[in-house]
């Protein structure tokens, strides 16, 4: 009996081992495919610079690998209850006007559902804001950074980034810190968090804390996860599990760049044998037929300055995906729909004006965005095994939610 990737998919995820590199991009021989979509920056061992934590429960979906924790951030509540804090807060931005929590939003996935983010000064980002959930699998982080490996390293970037200013602490970073050290309860709640500091409340802490309070995003109780690793057959409806079938198909191949138990390849954890980063091209430009992709977004090139790294990005989770429109890198493809028929033509064509070209002929195109031929009722069942995705449970989960109230809960939530 044959069996193919979606059943080995489901079988090894009810034997309760993890599917991280389980539908990796391999050749049939099991060899390692020589993809040109593919950049490996580091094949170390997992934990040769993580732990996983002891002293802190997690509260892990059924099935899921505990995440690694940097040796020098290790999780406890006291830490998470002030991430929390300094997450919504939007003291954390020099003007008072913006959090963390501005283009992190529960209700959009913990994206803010604009093309592109503007930050506290104005700034407009050139990038997509990123769903959060899971990111604690999260091997390296934003979308094309190879280098930015630990999330309270990721917190630095808003906090300190110039280019484009978003939170803006460069310069005002002793303001900033004064509003914490000056309130009683953030005093207490820094101290708690970091007992063994003798200036507890500095920029790297606010960083860690931040970095433990996201690392509790953890979402895996979709319909999907039902269905797959919790037993239940009915949680899933007829359409998505027939989506299921086309998404785990070598004729679609979307499993490819988003495979594994978060349905993103860069993931590690700690059943983890070697930590895998990758990043993609899929054909969403190719400006003058040249494979140039538009002015600050270039991908992995902008560390690698190699030709072939241009327009890589790192593909994200797909969870909670119906929540974090528009799409892609550049939020420029507005929904679901256009994204499949983006990757059935394999890849964006732009008749006209200063981003014209056609990404199906792009020189460094992922192998795997060939293109291919769906139905309408196809692209419907394909549609709604996204939409399975969609952890509600997680979405309106209390402990992820604004402490200020400046944020309600989508309507679903009050149901």
């Amino acid at each position: 009996m044959k069996i193919n990737r979606l059943q080995t998919f489901l079988l090894w995820s009810l034997m309760g081992v993890q599917v991280l590199n389980l539908s990796g991009c391999q050749s049939d021989s099991g060899g390692e495919e020589t993809s040109s979509s593919i950049a490996v920056t580091s094949s170390a061992p997992a934990t040769t610079t993580t732990v996983t934590a002891t002293s802190y429960t997690w509260q892990l979906p059924p099935g899921f690998p505990t995440p690694l924790v940097p040796e020098d951030n290790p999780m406890s509540e006291k830490k998470v209850k002030l991430g929390r804090q300094l997450f919504y807060d939007t003291r954390i931005s020099a003007n008072n006007t913006f959090s963390c929590g501005t283009c992190h939003q529960s209700a959009k996935g913990f994206s803010d559902g604009k093309v592109t983010p503007n930050g506290s000064t104005g700034d407009v980002h050139p990038r997509n804001s990123m769903g959060l959930a899971n990111v604690a699998y999260n091997s390296v982080f934003n979308w094309a950074n190879p280098n930015l490996k630990t999330l309270a390293a990721q917190a630095l970037v808003p906090m300190f980034g110039e280019s484009p200013i978003e939170l803006n602490w460069s310069g005002h970073e002793e303001e900033i810190l004064d509003r914490f050290r000056y309130d009683a309860v953030y005093r207490d709640l820094f101290v708690q968090a970091f007992p063994d500091s003798a200036e507890p409340i500095t920029d790297m802490n606010v960083a860690k804390a931040i970095a433990a309070f996201v690392s509790t995003f953890i979402s895996g109780n979709s319909a999907a996860d039902k269905a797959s690793y919790q037993g239940d057959t009915t949680a899933m409806s007829e359409s998505a599990k027939r989506g299921r079938e086309l998404f785990f198909s070598e004729r679609l191949e979307c499993f490819h760049c988003h495979g594994g138990f978060n349905f993103s390849q860069s993931t590690t954890h700690d059943k983890s044998v070697f930590t895998e980063i990758e990043f993609h091209n899929n054909g969403l430009y190719n400006i003058d037929g040249s494979g140039a992709y538009p002015l600050d977004n270039h991908g992995l090139w902008e560390f690698t300055f190699k030709p072939e790294d241009m327009g890589r990005f790192r593909a994200p989770t797909l969870r909670n995906i119906e929540l974090t429109a528009p799409y892609m890198h550049d939020g420029s493809i507005a929904t679901l729909e256009e994204v499949i028929d983006h990757y059935a033509r394999g890849g964006r064509l732009i008749s006209s004006g200063p981003l014209a070209g056609d990404g199906a002929k792009n020189p460094f195109k992922s192998e795997f965005i060939v293109g291919f031929m769906i139905t309408a009722a196809e692209k419907t069942d394909l549609i709604n095994f996204l939409k399975s995705l969609t952890d509600w449970e997680f979405i309106c989960d209390e402990r992820f939610s604004d402490p200020f109230g400046n944020q309600l809960p989508p309507p679903h939530c009050l149901q």
